[in-house]
């Protein structure tokens, strides 16, 4: 389905004018000279991070789902991304950490000025151990390079671009404090969950022994939501469910063990990753505005920078990928960064999901009754609980719009018309919306990763977005999904 979402990119014939046009690329000069040239024009930009001086015979202009201009070949291989020249020029020069990183977004005053991220901190603690070797001691990985799948339009088959709004907003109804644990009270009967038997407490391990649990269970099928080199209950809830799942038993604090499975299913849980073009250009967003007048008049509710959109495609948590990265300037392509070393996605048919309440976590079933992966979740709160009792998938779209109706639910701040939001990762829904048999209630992602099992949402199930594109991709309609407590 991924491919028939990346076989959407079109092409439109240019003659070799128009191109050159597009490039606006002179003779060779001073960089400088060339730089006062173009400025407040566009140029082509190769992966290599170089500006693209010559044009193959076939090569033709198109945009790519992501509504960025590139230039593509016969066989649709991308050569160059558009870039204006002086954000091209801008980023080849040497630049303070947060200098230049997020623009103002015009026409919302209300947007938080104090939007810029920390920088890194000086006592930055190394992430080796005698059991986990230094990043720079390991050989580069194989490393997917392209976007999470399902990054295009809503692909055929799967339903309409725009469903019925959710119970609530990404402000109101985004992941609240965690409230104390009412389970069951306003919800009907009382249906309890499965059991499990007790993980072994994690004792004093490093971040990176952490993280290289964390990468296991990750590669299983059994999330621990965001990886961050932190002990936590989602971690433990993973190992948990795959103790059910296998019958036998982890012991977290055996990190010469867990090596040994990672180098069996994937290699070494770090990695290395090389910044594109690509990459840096985008397109990016100063930051989200909270209100939903302001969200739908933005194009797209894309990324609102490369370290946002590196961490979610290698599952990270954004502050620890810049940790591990210290001092690093993430806007510059060619740039070698340390990342994960996540591996395929989990694969199987999911027959039956349960949502589990008082676990916080989302667990799903084979055709055999065998539990085949586990996500931790946010799902309901005291005041606004999931329903119990069980309900169907309906439909599944991956990157959905968002329709948002104050007459069917809930008013957002003063917002008193129907307004549609567009697609993209920091969308209310994220990348992914499973609609279920109740009207309102659904699986989807979140614009909030790291805030997934901590925290409750209103009703819905909340997952991080690579999780939610996971689950899409091995669910059908009619499958399912039992609320328990």
């Amino acid at each position: 389905m991924t491919d028939r979402i990346v076989n959407t990119l079109y092409r439109s014939v240019a003659s070799a004018a128009a191109i050159a046009t597009l490039l606006a690329v002179a003779a060779p000069a001073h960089a400088q000279d060339l730089r006062s040239r173009l400025a407040g024009r566009t140029v082509l930009v190769t992966a290599q991070g170089e500006l693209l001086d010559y044009l193959p015979d076939d090569a033709r202009i198109a945009r790519d789902t992501a509504g960025r201009r590139v230039v593509v070949d016969s066989w649709g291989n991308t050569i160059a991304v558009a870039m204006p020249a002086e954000q091209y020029f801008a980023r080849l020069e040497r630049r303070e950490w947060r200098r230049d990183r997020y623009r103002p977004v015009e026409g919302f005053p209300e947007t938080n000025p104090d939007y810029y991220p920390p920088a890194p901190e000086d006592d930055y603690r190394d992430l080796s151990t005698g059991s986990v070797p230094e990043f720079r001691d390991q050989a580069p990985g194989t490393v997917e390079r392209g976007g999470l799948p399902g990054m295009g339009a809503p692909a055929d088959g799967l339903g309409e671009p725009t469903y019925e709004p959710l119970p609530g907003t990404q402000a109101e109804d985004g992941d609240l404090a965690a409230l104390p644990d009412l389970s069951g009270q306003g919800t009907g009967e009382f249906v309890p969950g499965p059991t499990f038997e007790p993980a072994i407490a994690i004792g004093d391990k490093s971040s990176a022994e952490v993280t290289a649990l964390q990468v296991f269970l990750d590669r299983e099928g059994f999330s621990p939501g965001v990886i961050d080199g932190k002990k936590g209950s989602n971690v433990t809830k993973a190992i948990e469910a795959w103790q059910k799942a296998t019958g036998e038993t982890l012991d977290p604090n055996d990190t010469e063990t867990v090596l040994e499975r990672l180098r069996l299913n994937g290699g070494m849980p770090f990695t290395t990753y090389e910044i594109t073009a690509a990459d840096a250009a985008g397109p990016y967003v100063a930051s989200i505005p909270e209100d939903y007048a302001h969200k739908a008049a933005l194009p797209a509710l894309s990324y609102t920078s490369t370290t946002e959109m590196l961490a979610e495609r290698f599952h990270m948590d954004e502050a620890y990928l810049k940790e591990m990265n210290p001092g690093v300037d993430f806007t510059i392509p060619g740039t070698i960064v340390k990342v994960i070393n996540v591996g395929p996605a989990r694969k199987g048919s999911v027959a039956r999901i349960v949502a589990d309440k008082g676990r916080k976590q989302m667990l799903a079933y084979d055709e055999a009754g065998g539990l085949i992966a586990a996500y931790p979740a946010s799902i309901g709160s005291a005041d606004t609980p999931s329903p119990s009792g069980i309900v169907s998938v309906e439909r599944i779209a991956l990157n959905p719009n968002y329709t948002y109706n104050p007459k069917v639910n809930f008013k957002q701040g003063n917002n008193d018309k129907v307004l549609t939001l567009q697609p993209g990762p920091n969308g209310p829904v994220g990348t992914v919306w499973i609609a279920l048999s109740k009207p309102t209630y659904g699986i989807h992602g979140t614009p909030e990763p790291s805030k997934i099992g901590k925290t409750q949402s209103h009703g819905c199930i909340r997952l991080t977005n690579w999780d939610a594109t996971e689950l899409a991709k091995m669910v059908k309609t009619g499958v399912t999904v039992e609320f328990v407590d």
